[in-house]
């Protein structure tokens, strides 16, 4: 039977390789596969691990958390935040981006695919893990999170889906609400609850609470609750709002994790000494997504990135033009990729420190201060100059259009990869998520106001008086950018088909992915497409 299971996670590697960008000067595009990442062992002690539950942790960084082709693209480009432009004979890939961008993507589409084929098979390895390892409570609590977390993201990408929890069974297709059920109970379980209340006693959970960010312990596994108790309404069709306030809440006045504010500060291993603009620390929010980010107080769970020994960050090269290659000493040229939509850009008002960190514009200087020189520029300019606008989105979008992303930012003589760890569950999105489960469940917008303010006073912008759903939602965005929420909430406020820049499909299916049609042909019949496909 365990072949069967294969089937559900096969030729993801095959199917995204021929979506890759096989970019001029010599410019190579990224292929999503697994990676065999060793020796990672950030566990022990109450909320520990150690080298039991590695394998399955560290596929975490291979399941397309931060990098081009899988998960992160189809959550992030088939958005308003941003989108991969035609660059001439540059990132046409099929029009599999154009068609991502404008929601006419198909069954057919390989990072549709890839997306699905990268979750099941961290859902193997955990499966993998807990039938063929001796592990303790605390352990097996992890893993089961983890597990879970996985199957979360495929009930959000695709609804209906199989949750293979063994590795000997192929389990039939599950209903979005059967899927969703199945993950309330297993982070139930793993916290010894029976309901997530405002009173709730977690003293009888098998996870620990130290604040090992790299594995599992009580704040994260309810955090993940809060995330799709906030979701719950879409998946289900049945609120749950209170819910999803109630478990931020609980973590916001429990544990010991702090907003990363100004009195927080790194060194900027990014500073050109030769430029006077590059500052020598990082400070609140721009030194927590850093590339040296790894004791920030406000991450609850992260995944550990790192260059060399836990690769598959690879936002420099996804998104920088080929010659920002000198800015940073970059071991490779970028690619010249994704960029940041103008509207997106605009809804950060100016004096807002997180439009400076979540991106880069204007006129790009080298490590020693000079201009960097696009020598194939076609508008006159040779200057590298990032522009917010963009020309078009096809045939021949600018090589320089688009502020690009930055908010997981670089350092001098990086290689490809970045060592930033990324956030799974943080404590800026919790004070979100309590503020809109709040208002939602008492049907009034002004109830977020104070936690939308402590927001934006980190941030550095005037604090609100009042709070429409479209403010909160343009709010919310520009906290969480590239942190894979914007679909999940321009769907939950009903946003998603509407038309934005080179988008005008409204087709309301396109909130569900389609189940992949290599999927569907290697089922044998067990796997049956989405509605409208």
């Amino acid at each position: 039977m365990k072949n069967i299971i294969k089937s559900i996670i096969m030729c993801g590697s095959l199917v995204v390789a021929t979506s890759c960008t096989d970019l001029e000067e010599d410019l190579i595009g990224e292929i999503v596969t697994d990676i065999d990442i060793e020796g990672i062992d950030t566990g022990g002690g109450g909320s520990g691990g150690g080298s039991a539950i590695s394998g399955a942790f560290n596929r975490l960084l291979s399941s397309g958390t931060a990098n081009h082709g899988g998960y992160w693209s189809i959550q992030s480009v088939s958005t308003d935040e941003m989108a991969v432009t035609q660059k001439g004979g540059d990132w046409y890939d099929g029009g599999i981006w154009i068609d991502m961008h404008r929601h006419t993507f198909t069954p057919a589409s390989g990072p549709v695919n890839g997306a699905w084929t990268q979750q099941y098979g961290a859902i193997a390895e955990c499966n993998n893990t807990l039938e063929g390892s001796a592990l303790d409570a605390n352990q097996t609590a992890q893993v089961k999170v983890l597990r879970a977390f996985f199957h979360y993201r495929l009930l959000d990408l695709y609804g209906n889906v199989k949750i293979v929890a063994s590795t000997t069974v192929d389990p039939p297709q599950s209903t979005s609400t059967q899927v969703f059920d199945w993950i309330e109970s297993e982070l139930l379980s793993t916290l010894g609850i029976a309901a997530v209340t405002a009173s709730m006693d977690l003293s009888g959970s098998a996870l620990g609470v130290d604040t090992n960010p790299y594995r599992v312990n009580q704040f994260a596994a309810l955090g993940l609750l809060a995330k799709l108790y906030l979701n719950a309404e879409v998946y289900t069709g049945t609120a749950r709002y209170q819910e999803a306030a109630d478990a931020a809440s609980y973590i916001i006045d429990n544990s010991g994790y702090l907003l990363a504010d100004d009195s927080y500060s790194i060194p900027n291993l990014a500073q050109r000494t030769a430029v006077a603009s590059d500052p020598a620390t990082l400070t609140g929010y721009q030194a927590m997504f850093a590339p040296n980010n790894e004791n920030n107080p406000e991450m609850i769970w992260s995944i550990p990135f790192d260059e060399v020994t836990g690769s598959g960050m690879n936002y420099s090269q996804m998104t920088l033009h080929y010659s920002s290659q000198f800015t940073w000493n970059i071991d490779s040229q970028p690619w010249n990729g994704y960029s940041a939509l103008e509207d997106f850009y605009n809804s950060y008002e100016n004096g807002d420190k997180r439009k400076e960190a979540n991106f880069i514009v204007g006129v790009q200087l080298d490590f020693g201060g000079s201009a960097i020189i696009d020598f194939a520029a076609s508008d006159g300019n040779l200057e590298l100059d990032y522009t917010p606008d963009i020309n078009e989105l096809e045939p021949n979008a600018s090589r320089k259009g688009g502020a690009r992303l930055g908010k997981f930012s670089f350092k001098q003589f990086q290689r490809n990869d970045g060592s930033n760890d990324y956030p799974i569950i943080r404590l800026g999105d919790l004070y979100l998520i309590r503020a809109e489960g709040i208002a939602r469940a008492a049907s009034d917008w002004n109830l977020a106001l104070a936690d939308v303010n402590t927001i934006r006073a980190r941030a550095g912008v005037t604090a609100l008086t009042a709070l429409t759903a479209d403010e909160f939602l343009a709010e919310r965005g520009r906290e969480m950018f590239m942190e894979v929420t914007r679909r999940q909430d321009l769907i939950r406020f009903g946003n998603f088909d509407d038309s934005w820049w080179e988008k005008t499909n409204s087709d309301a299916y396109k909130s569900l992915f389609p189940i992949p049609q290599e999927q569907i042909i290697n089922s044998g019949g067990t796997l049956t497409q989405n509605p409208g496909y």
